[in-house]
């Protein structure tokens, strides 16, 4: 085999998935590769790997060749797949191996390769077909440009799989594609279908010869040796380790797996991204909701041509799973073949503080409670420097009292009163208590996101469902939670900003606030903070997890610009319905001026502001920019969409595993079962498309059964 058992086995449109997954830098671009006459054009848009710099590519290839010929340096054979590729490293390889594979990047076939071949086929792994060309130029061992029944038949002669099942090569397949005569020629086009057929064909084939009898039955051990040996791509490890059972199951417990279940189960595998559609177009896009057979095989028939064999074997297979008789998203990516997705995120760190979740003690939560302080804190002060230009207007717009006895209103609308700041106060004076108010976000982000992550997990079945009133609780508890320290962070920037509205007063300061304050005077206005914040988390919580779920992939991630549009959108129906209690909030912590109403609590407030303004001065500042944008809203969504997009996009960046949960959407995407990073290149001279050489050379082996010997036979080894 050309790599170890452990590397990950793909299909080939898992293959395209994993030249982007393997970009170091993903450009949309175009470039030109001469290979002697032909040019390979390369179209711009995302998933090409970045050309490698020819200087940098031909200083790797001189120190890798170790052939002179007219002045001009090559590669042998062993340079170019043992030295630089890494493969077959083994004092006993299989020289034939290597040399097969050597042939396809040496095009000219004369046993060494030039640099101009060697750049050739570093261009050529850059396109996105990579694995069907690479696997064309193993075949085409001439180098015409076309294959031969002969080059077809030599090469997989030589290989693992058709010496332990030999395919007929006198089949009536063979011949619909080189002829009756075997002399038909195959293109790169042709032979990609051909090639693809053919592995489908070699399945059908190795039933056939293990059902001596010809009654269209084969043994369970048969149909595991089968699988493993030609469908090993598309085995998980909880199939590979279940073969048997759903054979013996779906059989009526029989020893024996008739063709049709054998051709339902290879089509299942085939299609488990279909079959993952069909989940959620049944679930309306809910990745925790059990599904039944029936309400399940309702939705196949809908949407497409699943046939019930094959929802039959399905919920066999997740029976031996879990025996729920149901399905859950969880499932199916269980039995998904491996696939390799784009690296979003790169991670900064990555620490693992326990190493299973039952090691998760009071120290390790306390420690897991501090790393969300910090990541809180950091998210808080970015989204609160972000809007605080906007607090500051809000806040003067629903302090200015229409019904007072003071004269004309300061601020016509909140254009005018940002002009006026400006004017008057400088640029800076937009920001007059942002010191208070970072100082404040810390605790209060950190308290809001602990509480709610932990009464949601509280409320979480183990399947991680989460019922709608669980979501609102921890909302409201989160909201609860975090008055301790919302009150005196908003008392205090309330009364900063505001204090650039008297014309020639002393510069206020944040310390002087609070001396003057007091301990209880900090928490003045505590219930209406009460009214605000509770209500405000009870629906902001529950819309940003359901429009972030709505909002990710079809894998459940969801990329960064999605994280920064779901907590804006699930902050414009929080802050709207909560502006009243914020402007009752604000009229009880600001200091009266002498003209204007005082207020004795909460009741009083209201009233006095509904005698005296109406009901419209409960919306003060949900009237700012002409009658389009509430100003609450244009500040608070921004403001909670930014918060929430830096702390979970820092989980992505820093990551220490406690053993507990994270946020939905924020795993970076990685085979649901594999070793990526053991196919990803180690060699700093692996550049531009060589980054993805092992792969590709892994997916000629397992997605088409292209198995080369590793080792030389043991009678050439003793001659």
């Amino acid at each position: 085999m050309l790599m170890d058992s452990l590397l990950v086995r793909a299909s080939c449109e898992e293959f395209e998935l994993v030249i982007a997954a393997l970009a170091v830098e993903i450009q949309e671009n175009s470039y030109i590769v001469n290979e002697e006459s032909e040019k390979i054009n390369i179209s711009e848009g995302s998933g090409y790997l970045k050309r490698a710099n020819t200087e940098r590519l031909h200083e790797i290839f001189n120190q890798y060749a170790s052939q002179e010929k007219n002045g001009e340096r090559f590669m042998t054979s062993s340079d170019f797949v043992r030295t630089y590729l890494g493969l077959y490293t083994n004092p006993d390889y299989n020289p034939d191996s290597v040399n097969l594979l050597a042939g396809i990047v040496d095009t000219s076939k004369d046993g060494l390769i030039s640099f101009a071949e060697f750049q050739a086929f570093e261009g050529l792994l850059c396109v996105p077909d990579a694995l069907y060309k690479t696997a064309f130029q193993l075949f085409d061992t001439n180098g015409n440009g076309m294959v031969a029944f002969d080059e077809f038949a030599e090469v997989m002669r030589k290989t693992e799989l058709h010496r332990r099942m030999p395919f007929n090569m006198d089949s009536s397949f063979i011949k619909l594609y080189f002829g009756k005569d075997k002399q038909r020629l195959i293109s790169y086009a042709e032979f990609s279908q051909f090639l693809h057929d053919f592995h489908e064909e070699y399945a059908t084939e190795a039933f056939k010869k293990f059902d001596k009898d010809g009654q269209g039955f084969i043994s369970a051990l048969d149909f595991q040796d089968i699988m493993l040996s030609i469908k090993s791509h598309l085995l998980t490890k909880d199939v590979r380790d279940n073969l048997v059972a759903a054979a013996s199951t779906g059989q009526g417990g029989r020893s024996k797996v008739s063709f049709p279940y054998f051709m339902a189960f290879n089509s299942l595998l085939n299609n488990m991204e279909l079959i993952k559609r069909i989940y959620l177009n049944a679930t309306n896009g809910h990745r925790f909701e059990e599904v039944t057979k029936e309400r399940f095989l309702h939705s196949a028939q809908m949407m497409s041509q699943i046939t019930p064999l094959e929802v039959d074997i399905l919920f066999q297979l997740c029976d031996l799973l879990h025996q729920t008789g149901k399905i859950v998203y969880s499932d199916l990516v269980a039995l998904t073949p491996e696939q390799y997705f784009k690296q979003i995120t790169k991670r900064l760190a990555e620490i693992k503080a326990v190493s299973s979740p039952d090691e998760r003690g009071v120290i390790v939560q306390i420690l897991e409670s501090g790393y969300r302080f910090v990541l809180g804190s950091i998210g808080g002060a970015v989204g609160a420097t972000a809007v605080y230009p906007i607090d500051l207007v809000k806040t003067r717009m629903q302090n200015q009292r229409t019904g007072s006895l003071v004269g004309e209103l300061m601020y016509r609308n909140s254009f005018d009163c940002f002009q006026k700041v400006i004017r008057h106060e400088g640029f800076f004076g937009l920001y007059r208590g942002l010191l208070p108010q970072l100082m404040g976000v810390a605790p209060e982000k950190a308290i809001k996101l602990t509480v709610n992550d932990f009464v949601r997990d509280k409320f979480m079945d183990k399947k991680g469902n989460l019922p709608l009133y669980g979501e609102i609780i921890s909302g409201a508890c989160a909201g609860g939670s975090q008055v301790i320290f919302t009150n005196p962070l908003e008392i205090v920037k309330i009364r900063l900003q505001v204090a650039g509205e008297i014309a020639g007063g002393s510069k206020v300061r944040a310390w002087t606030v609070v001396k003057d304050l007091g301990l209880f005077g900090l928490y003045k206005g505590a219930r209406a903070c009460f009214l605000r914040d509770i209500p405000f988390s009870a629906i902001y919580f529950p819309v940003y997890a359901h429009t972030k779920a709505r909002l990710a992939d079809e894998g459940g991630y969801n990329n960064p610009l999605s994280l920064l549009v779901s907590g804006a959108i699930a902050g414009i129906p929080a802050a709207a319905l909560v502006t009243p209690a914020d402007v009752i909030k604000t009229r009880l912590q600001v200091i009266a001026r002498r003209g204007q109403t005082t207020y004795t609590g909460l009741l009083d407030c209201a009233k006095k502001i509904y005698k005296e303004e109406g009901a419209r001065a409960f919306w003060k500042g949900a009237t700012g920019l002409g009658n389009l944008l509430l100003t609450r809203v244009f500040r608070s969504s921004p403001q909670f969409g930014v918060t929430l997009f830096t702390y979970e996009l820092l989980q992505r960046l820093f990551v220490v595993d406690f053993g507990g949960t994270r946020p939905t959407g924020s795993e970076q995407k990685v085979p649901a079962i594999g070793v990526a990073e053991e196919i990803r290149s180690t060699n700093p001279d692996h550049i531009g498309g060589y980054q993805i050489a092992l792969p590709i050379f892994t997916g000629i082996e397992t997605k088409f059964g292209l198995c080369l010997p590793r080792f030389q036979a043991v009678e050439k080894i003793r001659k």
